[in-house]
């Protein structure tokens, strides 16, 4: 509990991998030349797909509708009889293997499956029954006993997050070289946090060192909490964090921090299911008039 060590996943394709870059206390996923400002842990394999000369993709167009026809994860695109493309479930059967334990992923219903492909097949195959509506991928990894987190664990929860988050911003812009993991309006922003001499170094703190931090140096972690929220809310970008939006983050997270959950749940204040900017800055004591939609652009 007292180290916060946590990895960032790439999702590629269906399956989960990770290309680590790791710094004390820091394991940050640094995926080859994502887009500007998109975030590292919700980079998919369609970004890295070589180029197809224009003439040759008209024609491979024509002869198969399907080639940019897109579907959602547990679907896969048919042509029915007059050649029009369809989304329709996936096959798990057709899903490639899991290579390693690594790649299993635990769903809501505590049921293990081989990988994220699977289990979306799986979920598609009950679109539109309760059970499927209530199924999502819990975290990552094999469905295993998560211990209860009590009150007081709860509290500790955000101290050692707004450190990370902190943390995760300056290791990627010391290793932005080439300007495609933040924008220039970013970067401006964390080279103030990476430059101040007050700025607590990564590595293992008590839980006091890490309230004191906050309370004397506040204003270095505005900008982080706004980040994350801004890289999360991607589909779409609408102000407010779904289950499924917040995926890539909280199921690396729960088989290490057993606050997670219960940490998300009560950042949602209203019980709709979504957490708006305002409740996620609250979460992390971020003061409401320091809440700034512009910071999670």
């Amino acid at each position: 509990m007292r180290v916060w060590i946590v990895f960032l996943l790439c999702l590629a394709g269906q399956a989960f991998t990770a290309s680590i870059v790791s710094v004390p206390l820091v394991c940050v996923c640094v995926c080859a030349q994502p887009e500007v400002g998109v975030n590292p842990v919700q980079v998919e394999t369609g970004d890295f797909d070589e180029a197809i000369d224009v003439e040759e993709e008209e024609e491979v167009t024509a002869e198969n509708p399907c080639l940019n026809h897109h579907c959602k994860k547990g679907k896969v695109c048919e042509v029915d009889e007059e050649n029009t493309p369809m989304c329709v479930c996936q096959d798990p059967t057709t899903c490639p293997g899991a290579v390693g334990e690594f790649e299993h992923v635990c769903a809501t219903d505590n049921t293990t499956y081989d990988s994220s492909c699977h289990f979306f097949a799986q979920k598609c195959s009950l679109e539109g029954t309760k059970k499927g509506h209530k199924l999502h991928l819990d975290y990552i990894g094999p469905c295993k006993f998560i211990e209860a987190c009590m009150d007081a664990e709860l509290n500790e929860f955000p101290l050692r997050m707004r450190d990370w988050l902190k943390n995760v911003l300056v290791t990627l812009y010391e290793r932005d070289e080439e300007n495609n993991l933040l924008t220039e309006k970013q970067k401006l922003r964390v080279r103030k946090i990476y430059e101040n001499e007050k700025r607590l170094q990564a590595g293992e703190h008590s839980l006091d060192l890490l309230a004191h931090d906050f309370e004397k140096n506040y204003n270095m972690y505005i900008f982080p909490v706004h980040w994350q929220f801004g890289q999360l809310d991607q589909h779409p970008v609408d102000g407010f964090l779904s289950h499924t939006e917040l995926a890539p983050l909280r199921a690396p997270l729960i088989p290490m921090e057993h606050c997670t959950t219960r940490f998300f749940e009560q950042c949602d204040a209203d019980n709709d299911k979504y957490i708006a900017l305002e409740e996620w800055a609250n979460c992390f004591s971020i003061k409401e008039q320091d809440v700034d939609k512009d910071l999670v652009i």
